[in-house]
């Protein structure tokens, strides 16, 4: 699904992937993020972690009718408060995406997927 907007010079599409790079450029911007992950973990126990161009493999973007909800995938770094990092990850995501896009965020839920040694 994408976000339909219409204006008096045409309509505007914007597909769930843009809002999934945006929402992940404003995830690696925040402090104690090592890496965005996706969502299935693979066998083992060993995650994928993304890159810059994949970063749509670690959100879900769900369209509500009032709005909408964001998954994201996340490793941070070892010896960060989490809940400080989580907290600052669903403002700064939910703050990027109503400014870039005048939508209304519902909700950012963030699942932390792992916790990293950083060198």
């Amino acid at each position: 699904m994408s976000i339909k907007r219409s204006t008096g010079l045409g309509n505007i599409n914007i597909t769930d992937e843009a809002v999934a790079n945006l929402a992940g450029s404003a995830v690696i911007e925040c402090y104690g993020v090592v890496a965005m992950t996706s969502r299935k973990l693979f066998k083992d126990g060993f995650l994928e972690l993304l890159k810059k161009e994949n970063y749509a493999k670690g959100v879900i973007v769900r369209n509500l009718p009032d709005g909408i909800e964001i998954d994201l995938y996340v490793v941070i770094s070892y010896g960060v408060k989490v809940t400080e990092v989580v907290s600052e990850i669903q403002k700064r995501v939910k703050y990027s995406l109503e400014k870039a896009l005048n939508i209304d965020v519902k909700a950012v839920n963030v699942y932390v997927q792992g916790i990293q040694v950083v060198k």
